[in-house]
């Protein structure tokens, strides 16, 4: 049985990380880093076969971040995991250090392709779906696009190709925020109705609350019953989740936090996470 309060912790525990990463590096994207920490923690913790000790075993399931430029929420729950030490964190994006602005498989482990051009991850994604098909290996590829990506064309052909030839071991999911560099996606290049578009392309398609655990693995589920087609999840979520002044709001795409909207955003981040503990400190005497 799942443990949803702790994963509700990790889930915290990123945006944390997140926020102090992109802070000391003083470069960064917030908003779209924040608002995954659910999704991650999910795949992370809980769906993918994957192994730190073991990061290129060919049996594991694929994770590709196809919205490369959140590359700090996939490196806090990487260190999380035990992929390499937390510390790494804290020197984000300096030279010659590990985690750079984008994910490079080459050089940090537990990244299984290197992204940042949008619309190239789900195309990877897809090749290697293709891949396990055609050498009857059973891991599954998993990847996370923006809503502000999805405006690719490049997108739509790897779509178009998945759904052709049945990858049934692909899911993909949309991280629905409604936001992007310039505003509003609808505003920018309206992208809806994605659902019904994912539908038409050949999906098995389910919408959820990014940020509810219960909801995200139950798509999972689902997805893992779905043959002879491709899973679309449609996660709706918040841009910025969890601290305030960056929740929906555009400005904090690609901006760091200085050091007194860092203490603020600290000090709201580790009130949620108290009140997490307290919700298990009160379940664990109720047993």
């Amino acid at each position: 049985m799942r443990d949803l309060s702790l994963l509700r912790r990790k889930a915290a525990e990123l945006r944390l990380d997140i926020v102090k990463m992109i802070h000391l590096a003083a470069s960064g994207h917030p908003g779209g880093s924040l608002s995954i920490a659910e999704l991650l923690t999910a795949l992370y913790h809980d769906e993918l076969r994957h192994d730190p000790r073991a990061p290129k075993d060919p049996a594991r399931d694929r994770f590709v971040l196809s919205k490369g430029h959140t590359a700090p929420a996939l490196y806090a729950v990487l260190a999380q995991c035990g992929y390499f030490d937390r510390e790494e964190l804290w020197k984000l994006r300096q030279v010659g250090a590990m985690l750079q602005g984008h994910p490079d498989r080459k050089g940090t482990p537990g990244v299984d392709m290197s992204t940042g051009s949008l619309g190239l991850g789900i195309s990877a994604a897809c090749g290697m779906a293709k891949a396990a098909k055609m050498a009857g290996d059973n891991y599954r590829v998993y990847t996370i696009l923006g809503d502000g990506e999805i405006e690719e064309g490049q997108v739509w052909e790897a779509l178009m190709f998945a759904a052709h030839y049945q990858l049934d071991n692909l899911v993909v999911i949309i991280d629905a925020n409604g936001l992007q560099i310039d505003g509003r996606v609808k505003d920018v290049m309206n992208v809806e109705p994605i659902a019904d578009k994912l539908a038409a392309f050949g999906f098995a398609v389910s919408a959820v609350d990014g940020h509810d655990f219960e909801e995200i693995f139950s798509a999972f589920d689902l997805a893992k019953m779905t043959k002879d087609r491709p899973t679309a999840i449609i996660a709706k979520t918040v841009k910025g989740k969890g601290v305030s002044f960056m929740e929906d709001n555009a400005s904090w795409h690609g901006s760091a936090p200085n050091a007194e909207q860092y203490e603020q955003a600290r000090q709201e981040l580790e009130a949620v996470l108290a009140a997490i503990d307290a919700e298990i400190d009160a379940e664990t005497e109720g047993k």
